[in-house]
Formats: C-alpha cells, structure tokens, sequence
C-alpha cells in the first residue's frame, strides 16, 4: 500500500476521505493519521494516569513527537521526560514505555515504521479491556511485552 497525499484534521482518524478511525485501547484514545506499507501514524490523547509498560517492537522503529503535556520514559534502560515538541526515538529491539504521571492530559504523534502488523494489533485491542489479553494479542503482532516487575520504577 502506497501512502496517500492528503490532510489529517487533528483529534481525527479520517486519513482517508470515507473513513474515520480512532481506537480506545485501556483508556487511551488513538486517532489514525497514515498508514502505508512503510510506515503507520497515529495521534493519542492520554488522560492522567494512563500508559503502556515497558515493551520491545523488534521489527520497527517507533517515535513520538510531543503535541501536549509530558510523558516520563522508560527508553533503553533509563528513565526520562519527554514534553512539549520533543521528539523520542525509539529504535526496533530497544525496551520503551510511557506514562502519563501528571495531572493534565498528554497528545503526541506516534509513528513506526515499517508499518508491519500494528494497525491490525490497533484493530483487535479496540474496546479490549482485559489486560492480559492485550499482551497476548500484542505478543503475536510483533509487540513483546517486558514481564511485570522486570523494570524497577514500572
């Protein structure tokens, strides 16, 4: 698949005119922006709170790019901030986790590339609420969850 030209509205999945995609995946909203073979967007609205643990993409590098409010990383064996306009690489094989520990809601603009099976991950998680399906899930689109308690601070 070729990626098309076009305009994405902000807070909006309609990366195609007849389309509309968003995601609700454990409290996260998830809009999508672009998706070709070669790569997949997709903007997030993070309420207070919320995260994803610790977890390795071995097939694809992955970045954030900071749109509102600030995430503490877990990246590489560390942990760091990311906030307003910064840009977090995340290369294929390197454990990364985010969370939003503030009191005010964080947005940023995810991409991976390539693409590989994370839209159709996207598309089984929607509306899942069981925990330890989502890594089960995860787990077979190429998204290997760090166990519980692996990383300190987690």
């Amino acid at each position: 698949m070729n990626l098309p030209a076009g305009i994405t509205p902000a807070g909006s999945g309609k990366a195609a005119p007849s389309t509309n995609v968003t995601w609700s995946i454990l409290g996260h909203t998830y809009w999508l922006k672009a998706e070709a073979d070669n790569c997949f967007a997709f903007e997030t609205l993070d309420p207070p709170g919320t995260f994803v643990p610790p977890h390795i993409h071995p097939t694809q590098d992955e970045f954030i790019y900071m749109l509102e409010g600030t995430f503490d990383l877990y990246l590489d064996g560390s942990w760091t901030k990311a906030g307003l306009g910064d840009l977090v690489r995340m290369p294929r094989g390197i454990p990364h986790g985010y969370y939003n520990r503030s009191d005010k809601q964080a947005r940023a603009l995810f991409w991976v590339t390539p693409a590989r099976k994370l839209r159709s991950l996207f598309d089984q998680l929607h509306n899942l609420g069981d925990p330890e399906e989502v890594v089960r899930r995860s787990a077979a689109h190429e998204v290997d969850f760090l166990p519980p308690g692996s990383v300190p601070g987690a």
